[in-house]
């Protein structure tokens, strides 16, 4: 059962958009696909860049890094209520003007957090940034419209794939410079990239004539509607709540464990190069893209949650084995971007506002991150790393439930 778009449109007709669809130029229209994957992989990063600079950050401001952990699930509640809010606008306004406003936005808020002078103004700042990052789910359902239904998921896949190598270049990149020229100058960076990259996606953008009729949030007051009425969109957000919740437990208290005294002691450079180990997933997703168009999103997902749960003892074993960790992060990465691809491309085709239902699905995937995060820091203060890794386990149990009664069709 669908729910109708929240808002009256007249756009480009779709089979414009996939020959030669209006804009600058039929350059810009080649250039699509992979200036949107490459625009998702900075703004991705910018969710995630606090991670990698806590211990410095902590440094800076006389503090200790799991004192100041909270500050990656403020990004990602941040995250989470930007998509809340402006994700469902894909649906009803135009999306160049808004692409470049957010983009805009996002940077001013990094250079503002680069400047701050504690930990409270540092965190106003990353939730603005945070929220305003949102420019690849405003993308997302365009890229899954303009594919061909049998090579739709591949193309979300390359959307998926751009944003994971942001995360990887967040926790690299972001700790070797942090290291070479401090937190802030990375934060200063990433306000360059967010602009360049948005300004320059926002300009190939297909030029859609939209007129409004309804209010303007009235995608997210349908929300609820659109979730109850698709028990696919239902089970796809549950399923990835946990699935990122897990990972983002782990992933996120990561360099307390490899640079902290109790743990591996290493520089916060050498610590952000085990982010090297999530190019695997960049690697999935294509993959993943054609397991999905060829057996269905279902059989994916169950998959990947198999491997998620071979990796939380894994990861386990690595809090002393660094074998073990190596693996581990390999294992999730994959997990998380083979679900995640499955899971998104159904959201994006099960309901006919695909804007809003996407937002529907990222929203709950980063609340169920963001919680997991929230409690990690505290579980690693109490019970170390076996700590994170009890909440990563728990987050899996409680995504693979909903996967369990799923019906058969």
């Amino acid at each position: 059962m669908s729910s109708s778009p929240p808002a009256a449109t007249r756009t480009t007709p779709r089979s414009a958009l996939r020959g030669a669809p209006e804009g600058p130029s039929a350059r810009a229209s080649r250039l699509f696909l992979p200036l949107i994957a490459v625009c998702t992989a900075v703004t991705a990063a910018n969710i995630y860049l606090a991670a990698p600079l806590l211990p410095l950050i902590a440094h800076d401001f006389g503090s200790t890094p799991s004192a100041v952990a909270w500050l990656a699930s403020v990004a990602q509640l941040g995250y989470a209520a930007g998509l809340l809010f402006f994700a469902p606008l894909g649906d009803s306004v135009n999306r160049r003007r808004l692409v470049a406003v957010l983009a805009l936005v996002a940077a001013a808020a990094l250079v503002a957090g680069a400047a701050s002078a504690g930990t409270g103004s540092l965190a106003a700042a990353v939730l603005v940034a945070s929220a305003a990052t949102v420019v690849p789910q405003l993308l997302v359902p365009l890229v899954a419209e303009r594919a061909p239904a049998d090579r739709r998921a591949r193309h979300v896949a390359a959307v998926v794939a751009g944003l994971f190598t942001g995360v990887v270049a967040a926790r690299v990149l972001g700790g070797l410079a942090g290291q070479a020229f401090g937190w802030r100058s990375v934060f200063v960076g990433a306000a360059v990239l967010t602009a360049v990259l948005g300004l320059a996606t926002a300009y190939i953008l297909p030029v859609e004539r939209r007129s409004r009729q309804s209010p303007l949030f009235a995608g997210l007051a349908a929300l609820p509607g659109v979730v109850r009425h698709s028990p696919d969109l239902w089970r796809a957000c549950v399923r990835q709540a946990g699935m990122y919740g897990a990972w983002s437990a782990l992933w996120t208290s990561l360099a307390l464990l490899l640079a902290g005294d109790d743990g591996y002691g290493m520089t916060t450079a050498a610590a952000g190069l085990f982010g090297l180990f999530g190019l695997a997933a960049s690697v999935v997703a294509p993959l993943a893209g054609g397991l999905v168009d060829r057996f269905g999103a279902a059989k994916v997902v169950r998959s990947a949650y198999l491997v998620a749960a071979v990796s939380v003892p894994l990861f386990w074993l690595g809090g002393q084995v660094m074998a073990a960790l190596c693996a581990a992060a390999v294992l999730v990465h994959a997990a998380l971007v083979a679900s995640h691809v499955a899971n998104q491309t159904l959201a994006l085709t099960t309901t006919s506002a695909p804007a809003t239902a996407n937002t529907a699905y990222v929203v709950s995937g980063f609340a169920g991150g963001a919680l997991a995060s929230a409690l990690a820091g505290p579980a690693y203060g109490h019970s170390g790393w076996s700590g994170v890794c009890a909440v990563a386990g728990a987050w899996l149990v409680l995504g693979w439930a909903a996967t369990a009664v799923r019906r058969k069709r």
